[in-house]
């Protein structure tokens, strides 16, 4: 029977003569339900009438509030070949939806108690007052005309006000339709319905005329149906109202169902947090029947509950409320056929009643259901891969209910077939044969359906891995305190390995930290990261992730080297002139240096009196110096571990004016704001010379250089060493055309002489620069 003895029914004349009944459920039995006031789940239904023999519709509809809606008709084992379509129109927007298909290919019923009808996937919707619906007979079909009592169910889920937070769903209080019924169109109840209340006698659909049983407090059970080869126990009965029960009674030992709870085995691994049948709203009064048991849990089937995926999680309640609705006020089904269900943010509901943590069974897969328990992912995954939260999710879920039986989630096992039939894949099956499935299975491995959609399915492994084990992608990502050169980490001691891994946290019991292949630090399996200090020497480093399941997954084993020895300078920053143009701030200068370490040198730094950074084989780098300023040249040489030393020493460049310098034969004073101090010396007398004398290591003879320019010796410390062309195409003053450098600082003498190159024998020079 459709409606439950539980039910009061009522009725509502609509304007065009028909009348829609109306379910009202009775006070909760749920024993959670004083915290909270509900407004519970309610089915309503519409007569599809328009139309022709190979069509049913119903025009656009004002209706209230509901947020599902499905199609059924009279018989449960009648096949609907063809489509059914839907359109709705948003509560909050007041816009009409596009056409949406509904999932017709839903597992048939074998023995199904009397009143028990078939229908469509229930199809969420959202919010929604109004609606329009056409079913359309499939083409070239023979002999398989529309099904009789054809009607469109709409589900409105109620509100679950928990008392403590005054948090609830949608507020309206709906009451019976108030529906555009084309002229001459009769809504009807539907022809299954009991008696409404009030007396009035609901009308037959499409001309059918059907009897309905009197309301009684229980529901006779009926006997299950078991092929030749097997014979059922008489625990084996089951409500007619269960379309899946009577499917799978095949197998009497081990697997046959009972109604005598078993004791709940405990798992291998940690159970995951469930969401009660309470807690999300379940009116057990409309479905009073006793669970029933099979004998463990083999496999796990996953399914979709198709409807629209942009819901928010926030009425992930509503929506199984709904479903639960749906399959016991529409579909005539015992309670909701799905064991859990998971929404898009992860979180896990309890379906059918029973106990989560006993092998309660379910009708969810045609011809599985006494071996296995099932999983609904709430919304559509043909065109949409399912979140990570939800994998993770039945990842867990899966893992800890097989986990009571002993059983790998990655693995394989046998299950009997409860009836005859192929899956998606063309694979026939026969009853009481057994056939090999994955512990976690797709709903279309056992049937043919799309179900759980082709992108979920093809999630399928993901989920058998991460609920299987070991952690997967485990690597580290970096080693804070240390530095890599080529494949070694080096540090002074103290290090923060921090890694990640593919698998969920939800998953992983714990990390270790490994120092030589030990355990040295052990983190939640949330944690990203471990410190620890290690002795000098050489060590190896790495991580170690243990999944829920107790296996093992360990990173590469990365190499450190603890050291504590500082670099040295093995020659201490220098400072020599170079070429260049001379200014008394900015005289051309060269900063040598060499650095090593024992280990690995990394980097040098120059601090002042400006800052650079040079890599390890770098030694040397231009710049400018001050004239008459002692300036530090500050820099630290570091190593990979992160221990530098610094050597700051202080250099002063000095100009020595011509006017410093000892004249020989005829030098002329030249006056221009271009010459250092504005004057310099000019000859072209050979043999003319000038002599300075300092104590310093670095020297460069400051010149002016033009097209007459000629030609100079340079002499130091008595010794003639270079012959110096002052031509230049272009003029050019401050010129600091020769310079020498000495390891370390000393007196010394510069004397330059004029050659008296024919025809440019002039030399202006300038200046003498030295560092002391």
């Amino acid at each position: 029977m459709k409606r439950r003895a539980w039910l009061t029914l009522g009725a509502v004349v609509l304007g065009g003569g028909g009348v829609v009944t109306y379910a009202v459920a009775s006070p909760s039995s749920d024993p959670g339900a004083a915290g909270r006031a509900k407004r519970p789940a309610k089915v309503y239904d519409l007569a599809l009438k328009g139309g022709t023999g190979d069509k049913r519709e119903l025009p656009r509809t004002d209706t209230q509030p509901f947020s599902m809606l499905g199609v059924s008709w009279t018989g449960a084992t009648k096949r609907l070949d063809g489509v059914a379509q839907v359109r709705t129109r948003s509560l909050k927007t007041g816009q009409w939806s596009a056409w949406q298909d509904l999932e017709l290919n839903v597992d048939p019923l074998e023995n199904p108690g009397a009143g028990v009808r078939g229908a469509s996937e229930p199809l969420w919707v959202g919010p929604s007052d109004g609606m329009q619906v056409q079913v359309i007979r499939k083409n070239g079909t023979s002999g398989s005309a529309l099904p009789k009592g054809l009607e469109v169910n709409l589900v409105d889920p109620g509100v679950l006000t928990d008392a403590k937070t005054k948090t609830g769903g949608t507020a309206a209080e709906p009451a019976a339709f108030v529906a555009d019924v084309s002229p001459g169109t009769t809504a009807s109840a539907p022809t299954d319905s009991a008696t409404p209340s009030d007396g009035t006698t609901a009308a037959p659909t499409d001309g059918q005329t059907t009897t309905s049983p009197a309301a009684t407090d229980t529901t006779p059970a009926a006997t299950d149906s078991v092929p030749p080869s097997a014979s059922a126990s008489p625990t084996d009965s089951v409500p007619p109202s269960d379309p899946a029960s009577p499917t799978d009674s095949v197998s009497p030992s081990p697997s046959t169902s009972s109604s005598a709870p078993p004791s709940a085995p405990p798992s291998t691994v940690p159970e995951p947090p469930i969401v009660s049948r309470a807690d999300w709203g379940a009116d057990e009064s409309i479905s009073p029947e006793a669970p029933e048991y099979t004998a463990d849990v083999k496999a796990i089937f996953v399914h979709h509950t198709d409807g629209a995926n942009d819901y928010s999680c926030a009425d992930s309640p509503s929506i199984i409320r709904s479903i639960y609705a749906y399959h016991v006020q529409v579909s005539g089904w015992k309670d909701i056929g799905y064991n859990f269900l998971v929404d898009k943010c992860g979180t896990i509901f309890e379906g059918r009643k029973g106990g989560v943590d006993l092998p309660v069974f379910g009708a969810h897969t045609y011809g599985w259901n006494r071996e296995a328990a099932g999983v609904a992912v709430l919304g559509d995954y043909t065109t949409t891969s399912a979140t990570n939260a939800t994998l993770a999710s039945v990842a867990r879920l899966a893992a800890w209910k097989l986990g009571q039986y002993g059983a790998d989630p990655a693995g394989t096992t046998q299950l009997t077939a409860g009836a005859d039939q192929r899956n998606y894949f063309n694979t026939n099956f026969t009853a009481g044969t057994k056939y090999t499935f994955q512990r976690i299975s797709g709903h279309r491995d056992g049937y043919n359906t799309q179900c759980p959609g082709g992108l979920l399915y093809d999630q399928l492994p993901t989920i058998r891995t991460w609920a299987s084990g070991p952690v997967q992608g485990l690597k580290v990502g970096s080693v804070d305190g240390a530095a890599l050169s080529g494949s070694t980490y080096y540090t002074k001691g103290g290090i923060t390995v921090r890694w990640t891994a593919t698998t969920p946290a939800s998953l992983i019991s714990r990390f270790e930290l490994l120092v030589d292949g030990k355990s040295v630090a052990t983190t939640s399996g949330t944690a990203t990261s471990a410190g620890v200090t290690l002795a000098l020497g050489s060590h190896t480093v790495a991580v170690r992730a243990v999944h829920q399941s107790g296996r093992t997954a360990t990173s590469a084993a990365l190499s450190v080297v603890a050291e504590t020895t500082a670099p040295t300078f093995t020659t201490n920053p220098n400072l020599s002139l170079r070429s260049g143009t001379v200014s008394t701030s900015a005289i051309p200068v060269t900063l040598g240096w060499k650095a090593t370490d024992d280990k690995a040198l990394r980097y040098v730094k120059l601090l002042s009196p400006t800052t650079a950074t040079f890599g390890p084989t770098i030694t040397t780098s231009n710049s400018a110096a001050k004239s008459g300023a002692a300036t530090i040249w500050s820099m630290r040489a570091y190593d990979y571990a992160g221990n530098y030393r610094t050597s700051s020493p202080s250099y002063t460049p000095v100009i020595l004016q011509e006017t410093a310098a000892t004249k020989s034969g005829s030098w002329a004073t030249r006056s221009s704001t271009s010459y250092l101090g504005g004057q310099s010396y000019s000859s072209g007398s050979k043999g003319a010379s000038l002599t300075w004398t300092f104590t310093g290591r670095s020297a460069a003879w400051v010149v002016s250089r033009a097209a007459s320019s000629g030609q100079a010796y340079v002499y130091v410390d008595g010794t003639k060493i270079s012959t110096v062309d002052l031509k230049s195409s272009t003029t050019l003053y401050r010129q600091a055309i020769w310079t020498k450098t000495w390891s370390s600082s000393a007196k010394h003498t510069i004397k330059i002489v004029v050659v008296g190159t024919s025809g440019r024998p002039t030399v202006t020079t300038d200046s003498l620069v030295y560092i002391k």
